[in-house]
This record gives C-alpha cells, sequence and structure tokens, in this order.
C-alpha cells in the first residue's frame, strides 16, 4: 500500500495593471494634497480658482501634518 502527498503551491502575483493604476491615483491624491493651488477647478471656475483655491483650504491642516510649506 502506497500514499502519495502532494504539495501545491499556487504563486498569487499582482497585476501589473493594477500596480499602474494605484500608482496613478497616488500620483494624482499628492498632486491634489501637496501641490494644486487652484489648478483642479481652474478648468471650470477659470482664473477665480487661483485666488480662491478650493482644494489648498479642504487639505490645508494635512499639507502641513505631511511637511509641505503654503504660506
Amino acid at each position: 500500500m502506497s500514499t502519495s502527498r502532494s504539495l501545491t503551491i499556487s504563486k498569487s502575483e499582482v497585476p501589473l495593471y493594477a500596480i499602474i493604476l494605484l500608482a496613478a491615483i497616488f500620483a494624482f491624491g499628492l498632486f491634489v494634497v501637496g501641490y494644486d493651488q487652484g489648478h483642479i477647478f481652474s478648468i471650470v471656475l477659470g482664473q477665480d480658482a487661483y485666488s480662491e483655491k478650493f482644494m489648498h483650504e479642504l487639505f490645508h491642516d494635512m499639507r502641513h501634518a505631511a511637511g509641505f510649506p503654503c504660506h
């Protein structure tokens, strides 16, 4: 009576497109939190967006916590 045991090893890899998508989302989020000075809303509001800086004021405290200088 012989018994054979088999060991199944499954190799799970993260798809490359998922890494690229997450990197793009991260880069866009970094731009919005760290560097946006009205660029996002200038598409809709025009030049007024640069003086209002809606995203800058929304993320103001997060910018300081992350180490971005803003004034």
